[in-house]
This record gives C-alpha cells, sequence and structure tokens, in this order.
C-alpha cells in the first residue's frame, strides 16, 4: 500500500515531498539561477548540498525558465573524461531541449580540436561521448575550452537562461591546477550562465573561493548551509508520520532532533528507523525512539570503524574525551589530565586534522564539538 511506505529518505538526493524545508535557501538559490548569478554552496559533508541545488533545478526547468546542466568532477580522473562529461551534460540538457535531433550533434561537436568518439546504448537510446587518451596537451586544453565557452553560445542562439552545476569542484585541482585560471577567464564573460559549485572539501573550497591569490576569489556568490532549525524540521517529521498512518508525538520529535542537532541526513537516517519502529496506526515512543538509534549505530558502525582505523592516537583521545565531556576549554590543563590529553601543542594538531576531515566543527572561540553524527554515541557507547 502507498501509505506503508517509508516517507524518509537519506544517501539519495532528496527531492518533492523529500526535500525537508530550506525555503529561504530554495527561494535565494532559485533566484541566483534564473538571474545568471555565480554561486558557490558551502556546507559540511551530508548537509543536503547537491538536494538543495536539484530541488531548485527542478522548478526552474519544470517552469521552462533555465535549462540546467550538471558534471560531477569526482567522476572525471582525467581531462579527457571532464571534456566526455561536458559534451554528455551540455547534448542532454541544453542541446537537446533547444535543437532538432539532426542539429543536436552539429551544435556540440562542431568546433572542437579533437572530435570524440559517440556510442549509443541500443536498449534506451542515450549517447555516450568518449575522447580518448593520447592526444597533444595542447589540443586537449583547446577542447576543453570550447566546451567551457559551448553552454553560453547554445543559450544565446535561443535566448535561453542556462546553469552549470559543478559538483565535487575542487577535484579540477587534482586534474590540473591551471583549470581555475582558465575557467575562470571564460566564465567571467558568461553573465548570462549560472555557474554553480559544490563542494565536499570544505577547506579546499574555501580556498579556492576566499583566498585572493586564488583566480576564483570573489567570482561567486556564496550561501552557507548549517544544521536545519528545530521549529522547521519537527513539523517536516510529524507532517511525513501522519502522511502514512502513523503519529509522531512533538516530544518525540524534539527527541530526534536533540540527537542529530538538525543535521539534515542524520535526521532522515534516524528518522527512517524510527518510522520502520512504529507500527502502522500507533504513535511513536521514547521505546521506538531507542530502537530506532539502535538500528542506526549497527548501520553506522562499519563507517565508524573505519574513521577510528585512520584517526592518530591523539585524535582518539580528543575525540573520546569530547564524547565524554563537552567543553570550551579543550586544551585547559585540569581538562587535558582528567582524559588523558597530551600537551596543547599535540591537541592542537589533532584537532586541526579533525577539524579538516569535518569529524570536529569549531563551536565558538576554542570550542569544538563532535560534528559527525551519531559518532559521540557510539563512542561512549563503547567507552562506558
Amino acid at each position: 500500500m502507498a501509505g506503508d511506505r517509508n516517507p524518509f529518505n537519506f544517501g539519495d538526493v532528496a527531492l518533492d515531498a523529500g526535500f525537508a524545508d530550506r525555503e529561504r535557501e530554495l527561494a535565494e538559490l532559485t533566484a541566483d539561477m534564473r538571474n545568471g548569478q555565480n554561486v558557490v554552496v558551502f556546507a559540511p559533508r551530508r548537509y543536503g548540498k547537491s538536494s538543495l541545488v536539484w530541488r531548485a533545478a527542478q522548478g526552474l526547468v519544470a517552469r521552462r525558465e533555465v535549462l540546467v546542466a550538471q558534471v560531477d568532477l569526482m567522476l572525471t580522473a582525467t581531462k579527457e573524461q571532464l571534456a566526455a562529461a561536458l559534451a554528455k551534460a551540455i547534448y542532454d540538457e541544453i542541446a537537446t531541449p533547444l535543437f532538432r535531433v539532426r542539429e543536436r550533434m552539429a551544435h556540440v561537436v562542431s568546433g572542437l580540436r579533437i572530435a570524440p568518439v559517440v556510442t549509443v546504448d541500443p536498449q534506451t537510446g542515450d549517447l555516450s561521448f568518449t575522447f580518448r587518451a593520447g592526444h597533444e596537451r595542447t589540443d586537449v586544453d583547446a577542447t576543453l575550452e570550447a566546451l567551457f565557452e559551448l553552454p553560453a553560445k547554445l543559450a544565446a542562439t535561443r535566448r535561453k537562461r542556462v546553469a552549470i552545476v559543478f559538483d565535487e569542484f575542487q577535484e579540477i585541482l587534482s586534474l590540473d591546477p591551471r583549470l581555475p585560471s582558465v575557467m575562470r577567464s571564460i566564465f567571467q564573460m558568461q553573465p548570462e550562465v549560472a555557474h554553480v559549485y559544490l563542494g565536499s572539501r570544505r577547506s579546499l573550497m574555501k580556498r579556492l573561493f576566499n583566498d585572493k591569490n586564488e583566480p576564483f576569489w570573489r567570482s561567486a556568490k556564496q550561501i552557507e548551509l548549517g544544521p536545519i532549525p528545530s521549529e522547521e524540521f519537527a513539523p517536516f517529521l510529524e507532517e511525513r508520520f501522519a502522511g502514512t498512518n502513523r503519529r509522531l508525538p512533538a516530544a518525540v520529535a524534539e527527541g530526534v532532533l536533540a540527537l542529530t542537532g538538525g543535521h539534515p541526513y542524520a535526521t532522515q537516517e534516524l528518522a527512517y528507523a524510527l518510522w520502520d519502529e512504529t507500527p502502522r496506526g500507533r504513535a511513536a515512543s521514547d521505546q521506538t525512539l531507542a530502537r530506532a538509534l539502535d538500528v542506526v549505530l549497527r548501520s553506522e558502525n562499519a563507517h565508524f570503524a573505519l574513521v577510528w582505523e585512520r584517526a592518530s592516537q591523539v585524535q582518539r583521545l580528543v575525540l573520546q574525551a569530547l564524547a565524554l565531556e563537552p567543553t570550551s576549554s579543550l586544551t585547559a590543563a585540569e581538562y587535558r589530565n582528567r582524559h588523558g590529553l597530551p600537551g596543547t601543542s599535540s591537541v592542537a594538531r589533532a584537532v586541526e586534522a579533525l577539524v579538516e576531515d569535518e569529524l570536529l566543527r569549531q563551536h565558538g572561540p576554542g570550542s569544538y564539538v563532535i560534528a559527525e553524527p551519531f559518532l559521540g554515541e557510539w563512542l561512549r557507547r563503547r567507552l562506558q
């Protein structure tokens, strides 16, 4: 029955009814993409960056206001693969809506220094593009430059707005450290195209867009996502339960959000387990919430074990201390002695590495909290 389908979603991009709030950010980003404004979205991992962007894109495309193409740089290990991903995104999402079938290919491949190999999936009819390795670097670079210029040219022929989304944008540095300069020189001449940049490594993304020595400095509006406030998230949770013949009392919803801190992924994950633990026609309770948390911790065990395995000894001590006793003075002598922490310089280096890995989050001057959802509870259960 449709009413028995779990209404919560985590791990995939959340669209339609699965998208939780962020109405202000959604309206802002939608307007930016419509207006050709370049935007970089900053957020820790699993805070819903992709869901927010694609929710905005979903509305713009449905209303035929903007054509939106996406390129995931995590899947492009070489510049040839980047060229192939760009060609496919431009063909599928820009050329296809704008031109008749016979015109599309010519608009995409004409003018490229290197001609791609185009293959057709016999079952779906989808096209894929391949740029074979072995070409001169100058030819590859010229082909990429032509593809970076192409969305604006195609949009101009039909007077349409276009947005290009670059996911995991920080990976551009591993392909070629010179590419940001090339892209910036081209993109600054495309006021009719919105370039949207997402990345999961915040330190690299911050450097790319906030360091005055970097080409992308001050080139994009910045939107930073934080936790979703409980007053916005709680009604979303309660409505999802009510729409599937279950009830989520306000006190239990508050308990969910107290455990997750309004972290989007973690809240959906815990709510998913809580819904499964709540029988049809019944209300969730503190007991079902406790069982749901057990389920989540079991499912996250492999991930947390890997985090623990990769952490240094001092990083482990810092995580254990914060899990047992949150503090605003991590380097205070009394606190360090109580938890067996080494000297302040060693603790500071460990904290810096944990912040870089987004396992800790700064909560104020000199104050840090465990940022990874459920990791603190996982540690406490093992320590106790």
